[in-house]
């Protein structure tokens, strides 16, 4: 009688002690220490170069059609959390029709990681905006500002991208460093791919591969065609 009864109360405490865990991990939250003064005004990352006047063009033979991605980096900035962002604009086309504008916004700390403060996203129908949704802003409403590219990268690594719970929280895994990649734009050899995933949308993920010198070559299912510079 007494064996039965110390069993069940350390089953019970066995269950107490999991179930804390559990909610300790779901409630971990993410923290990102940002200091205006350890960012730099360029962004130059060797996987991820945004010089203002580049245009890099995307493009995908798709169900739909020919979609396309115009990636614009402009010489306008906005200060986020008291950070000067660099704003590159993406325009989404399929068949020559807009259906995505989105303004984001980057940041590249002394280190040489870049980092993403956020976005504001457009979705059109026959030319009109019809969605915002997908938009947000570090600072604002509890969103916090995320890594897109590492300064350091190394196979293994996961971080956060973005974080504005239940809009936005993208993920990241490095999965190689010796990647290659043959894409209308040329073939690419040691390149850095990724695995990108999300929290809110599980069993989904798309992978990237970004080339020195050069920046993202193949985004999912888009390649890069061309790489422009202003004169």
């Amino acid at each position: 009688m007494r064996r039965a009864l110390w069993l069940a109360v350390a089953a019970v405490a066995l269950l107490m002690v999991a179930s804390a865990v559990a909610g300790a991990a779901e409630t971990e939250e993410y923290h990102p220490a940002i200091d205006p003064a350890n960012f730099v005004a360029r962004i130059d990352n060797p996987y991820l170069p945004f010089l203002p006047g580049t245009t890099f063009v995307y493009e995908a033979k798709t169900e739909d059609g020919l979609e396309r991605s115009e990636v614009v980096v402009t010489h306008r900035t906005k200060v986020i959390m008291g950070v000067t962002c660099t704003v590159v604009r993406d325009t989404e086309s399929v068949d020559g029709k807009v259906e995505e504008v989105t303004l984001d916004w980057y940041a590249q700390d002394k280190a040489g990681a870049v980092w993403y403060f956020g976005e504001d996203s457009k979705a059109y129908r026959k030319g009109k905006v019809v969605s915002t949704s997908g938009s947000w802003e570090a600072g604002v409403n509890g969103a916090k500002p995320g890594i897109l590219m590492e300064a350091d990268p190394k196979v293994g690594d996961t971080y956060h991208q973005e974080y504005a719970k239940g809009v936005a929280e993208d993920m990241a895994t490095v999965v190689a460093l010796d990647a290659s990649a043959t894409v209308p734009y040329g073939s690419f050899h040691g390149c850095l791919k990724t695995k990108e995933f999300s929290p809110l949308e599980p069993g989904v993920a798309e992978h990237k591969l970004y080339a020195r010198g050069v920046g993202n070559i193949v985004d999912a299912e888009l390649k890069l065609v061309s790489v422009t510079h202003e004169e």
